[in-house]
């Protein structure tokens, strides 16, 4: 498993090419060898790809807007194959289909076309996670509703460990179960202060040491670190 940083937790850094270049050189200065391109400016990927790799820096995987993924596949699919990406990730499911079951079953409907294109171009979409997917509206929690609706091959998972725990899950259970769609997990800790707490990995309650050997049992193939 190769160990990376999630770009989303220095994004006030990111929005300019000195900012986004100025970032990497630190972030590679303390030892990541890859990062995820999520919430940075407009910036050409080809400029994101050449900083990158000035500095050591593979990039896994990104968070793209849903509508681009939606109705620019094609041009998605090309950004990727310059940044060297293989993984597409949708960084959350957008508002209009948060309506429980049948925002869900709208939302795997309208995406699928662009699961499957992004599939035949020898990429792989991807759905990040937060805690209302942990719901169970009809006794079954939507994120297995969202898991049953596309197939393994056009949909793969970013869990994000601290989401899972949130909603009500068990996070080396839940890498477990995707076992085989789960090429990038999100690290992130939480913690008890009169309320849960986002705080940097290993300062936390959560039980890192089972998750890590899910993961190695699930195939993962990245771990980004986050903070939001």
């Amino acid at each position: 498993m190769i160990l990376g940083a999630q770009l989303y937790t220095v994004r006030a850094f990111t929005q300019d090419e000195a900012g986004f270049e100025d970032a990497m050189k630190r972030i590679a200065a303390m030892g990541y060898p890859s990062v995820q391109v999520s919430a940075v400016g407009p910036i050409p990927p080809e400029r994101l790809r050449a900083i990158c790799d000035r500095y050591g820096l593979a990039i896994a995987v990104t968070h793209t807007p849903q509508d681009r993924i939606r109705n620019e596949t094609d041009r998605v699919i090309e950004e990727h194959r310059i940044l060297g990406a293989r993984h597409i990730g949708i960084g959350s499911m957008p508002q209009e289909y948060r309506n429980g079951i049948d925002g869900v079953d709208r939302f795997i409907r309208d995406y699928t076309p662009a699961a499957e294109r992004i599939a035949a171009a020898g990429l792989k979409l991807h759905y990040h996670n937060h805690d209302f997917e942990f719901a169970k509206p009809d006794g079954q929690v939507l994120l297995q509703r969202i898991a049953d609706g596309f197939a393994p091959d056009r949909l793969g998972f970013i869990l994000d460990t601290f989401w899972v725990q949130a909603g009500g899950g068990d996070p080396a259970w839940w890498v477990r179960h995707l076992a085989g769609r789960l090429e990038v997990v999100h690290l992130k800790d939480m913690a008890y202060d009169n309320g849960r707490v986002m705080t940097p990995v290993g300062e936390g309650n959560m039980n890192f040491e089972t998750i890590l050997s899910a993961c190695r049992d699930a195939g993962t193939e990245w771990l980004m670190v986050e903070q939001d």
